[in-house]
Order: structure tokens, then sequence, then C-alpha cells
């Protein structure tokens, strides 16, 4: 079973940036890896994500101002979020999924406000 733990969330001003991190706690060069987001009375949602190859996609609210990337060294993946908006405040939680199995972390907080 693999853990995931997010971090890098917080308060930031629109227009401002972040960088989420996802550690995880085995190898995840198998694994599809990526983010999703769930805002107050919302579905979560799929932000992007990132093949083992490193193929990557996007949701296109976020396309040209986020970008996914993984470092199978560090077990770890990471999202960069620029010229962040309002709307992007949510709750981020990483996952990792191979085959039939998907595991999530417990959620890090992204709050976009002046």
């Amino acid at each position: 079973q693999v853990q995931l733990v997010e971090s890098g969330g917080g308060l930031v001003q629109p227009g401002g940036s972040l960088r989420l991190s996802c550690a995880t706690s085995g190898d995840i060069f198998i694994y599809a890896m990526g983010w999703y987001r769930q805002a107050p009375g919302n579905e979560r949602e799929l932000v992007a994500g990132i093949t083992m190859d490193g193929n990557t996609n996007y949701a296109d609210s976020v396309k040209d101002r986020f970008t996914i990337s993984r470092d199978n060294a560090e077990n770890t993946v990471y999202l960069q979020m620029n010229s962040l908006k309002p709307e992007d405040t949510a709750v981020y939680y990483c996952y990792a999924h191979y085959g039939p199995y998907i595991y999530w972390g417990q959620g890090t907080q992204v709050t976009v406000s002046s």
C-alpha cells in the first residue's frame, strides 16, 4: 500500500504562486499520479495528471497556469501553481493509481484571497 502526504498549501493573494508536494511511502515509478481538488459544495475534480512515462493532462481551467511534475527517485509529485485565482480555492488531494488500486492523500488547503 502507498501512503501519500501533501504539503505546500496555504493562503496566497490572487496572482500569486504556490508549489504543492506529494511525498509517497513507496516507489511510485509504476503509478500514474495526479491532483484533484474539491471546493465547498462542489464535486471533486481532476486538476492534473502525469503518467509513469511523464505524459501530462490538465483541466482546461488550469492549463498554462499549473504544471505537474514527478521525481521518481525522490518518490514525489509536484504541482506548481501560478497566476492563482480565487476560484482555485479548494482542498487539493494527491492520488496514485495503478491497475485496480488507487490511493489518496489527506489533502492540503489552498486559499486564494486578498
